[in-house]
C-alpha cells in the first residue's frame, strides 16, 4: 500500500482517484474470468459440469489444506511436540490413514464427477439421433469450405479483416480477425450434424459459445453437432497451429429463425446459379481483372503477399515468375503440365500450393489467373475465359 501511495504522489494523482479509475474497469472485466454465455445444449452441459467440478474441487482443497495447516500448527516443534518414531505401515492407524483418503477420492472421481461427465460425453457424441440437417466443414490453409448437402450449397469462407489492419496501417476493427466474407448460416432450434475433414493439415473448428471444438483431420471424417437456442452472430476460429497464418482462419455463424434460413437458402442458390451461368459468357479483360483482384486478395494474398512478392522459400513470388509469365495453354488449347493454369487448378503436391479447381468457380479461376498475369509487373496482356476453364475441368 505504501508503494502504491508513493506511485500516486509521483504521478500527481490521489489514491482515491486511481481506485475510481481502476474499479469500473474491473467491474466490466468479469466476463473474461468465466465461460461465454452458452447457446447450445453441449455448451450448457459443459458449463454446468465445470461449475459442479469446481465446487467439489474447492471443498476438497479446503479440507485437505485445512488438515495440513492444522497438523503443521498443532504438531510443530516450538510447542514441544515430539515426532513419532516408526517406519512403514506398522499399525492399523497407518493403513487407515492411507486407505480412507484413497476411498474418498475414488468416490469423488467415479460418483460425484464421473457419472455427470459420462452422461455429458455420451450426449456430445450422439450426432445422428434426431438430426434435422447436415453441414460439412472442410478446413484448408487458411479458410473454411462449407457444404449443405441437402440444399446443394457449397462455398468458401475467408477472413475479411483488411490487410491494412493486419499490417498495422489502420486501426483494428471491432471484430479484428473474427470476421469473414461468407459466414455460416444455421436455423435456430434445429439439430445440425456437422461433418469435419481437411484437405491439407489438421485444423480445429471452434466456436466457444457452442461448446464445440473438434479437429478436422486430412483423410478422416469426424463428427459433432450443435442445436443453437438463440438467434445471433457467434464467432470462433481455428484453434490448431495449422501453419504460418493460423491466426487468420476465423469462424462466424449466423443463427436465424427457420423462415429466414429458408429465405437465405433460396437466395444463396440463386447466387450460385448466376455464378455458374457466368462461365458461359465472354468476359472483357477489364471485368476479369476487377474480379481477379478481389479473388486474389481473399485467396492468394495471405501466401503470395499483396504485391506478389511471396515469402521464400515456402511461398514463391508471382512477380516475374516463370510459371505465371509462361504459356497459358498448349497450341491446341489443352492443359500444359506445370503451366500457370495447371498450377492454379491442380496445385503442386508436397508444397503449400493447394488445388483450387474444386473450391473456386470457373469465373473466379479465370479471373485470378488473368489478374496474376497482368499484375505485379507481369505484363503478359493475355487472358483466359471462364468457358475455357470449364472445358479443362
Amino acid at each position: 500500500m505504501k508503494i502504491l501511495y508513493r506511485f500516486c504522489l509521483r504521478a500527481g494523482i490521489s489514491l482515491s482517484g486511481l481506485l475510481l479509475a481502476v474499479l469500473p474497469s474491473l467491474a466490466h472485466a468479469d466476463y473474461s474470468w468465466n465461460f461465454p454465455t452458452p447457446v447450445t445444449p453441449i455448451a450448457r452441459d459443459t458449463l454446468e459440469i465445470h461449475n459442479h467440478f469446481m465446487i467439489v474441487i474447492t471443498i476438497l482443497f479446503v479440507v485437505v489444506f485445512g488438515i495440513m495447516i492444522y497438523s503443521m500448527v498443532k504438531h510443530r516443534k516450538s510447542v514441544g511436540h515430539q515426532p513419532a518414531r516408526f517406519t512403514g505401515p506398522t499399525g492399523t492407524v497407518q493403513w487407515i490413514w492411507a486407505l480412507v483418503p484413497f476411498a474418498i477420492l475414488l468416490f469423488i472421481d467415479y460418483v460425484l464427477m464421473g457419472i455427470p461427465a459420462y452422461h455429458a460425453v455420451l450426449d456430445m457424441e450422439d450426432t445422428r439421433t434426431k438430426a434435422d440437417m447436415v453441414l460439412k466443414v472442410t478446413g484448408m490453409q487458411w479458410k473454411w469450405q462449407y457444404e449443405y448437402p441437402d440444399s446443394g450449397i457449397k462455398y468458401l469462407s475467408t477472413t475479411s479483416t483488411p490487410r491494412e489492419q493486419i499490417a498495422n496501417k489502420e486501426a483494428k476493427g471491432e471484430h479484428y480477425l473474427l470476421e469473414v466474407d461468407n459466414p455460416v448460416v444455421l436455423p435456430v432450434g434445429k439439430k445440425v450434424r456437422i461433418l469435419l475433414t481437411s484437405t491439407d493439415v489438421i485444423h480445429t473448428w471452434w466456436v466457444p459459445q457452442f461448446g464445440v471444438k473438434r479437429d478436422a483431420i486430412p483423410g478422416f471424417l469426424r463428427e459433432t453437432w450443435v442445436k443453437i437456442e438463440q438467434p445471433g452472430t457467434y464467432r470462433g476460429q481455428c484453434a490448431e497451429l495449422c501453419g504460418k497464418d493460423h491466426g487468420f482462419m476465423p469462424v462466424v455463424v449466423h443463427a436465424v429463425p427457420e423462415p429466414e434460413y429458408l429465405a437465405w437458402v433460396d437466395e444463396k442458390k440463386s447466387k450460385l446459379a448466376a455464378a455458374a451461368a457466368g462461365s458461359d459468357k465472354t468476359w472483357s479483360k477489364e471485368d476479369l481483372l476487377a474480379a481477379g483482384k478481389d479473388v486474389y486478395e481473399k485467396q492468394c494474398a495471405v501466401c503470395h503477399q499483396s504485391e506478389g512478392q511471396g515469402l521464400a522459400p515456402a511461398f514463391p513470388a508471382l512477380a516475374g515468375s516463370k510459371i505465371v509469365t509462361g504459356p497459358l495453354l498448349s497450341p491446341e488449347g489443352k492443359l500444359l503440365k506445370d503451366s500457370h493454369v495447371d498450377r492454379v487448378l491442380n496445385g503442386k503436391e508436397g508444397t503449400a500450393m493447394q488445388a483450387f479447381k474444386n473450391t473456386l468457380s470457373d469465373t473466379d479461376l479465370a479471373a485470378v489467373i488473368t489478374y496474376e498475369r497482368n499484375s505485379f509487373g507481369n505484363k503478359k496482356g493475355d487472358l483466359i475465359q471462364p468457358a475455357q476453364i470449364k472445358s479443362l475441368r
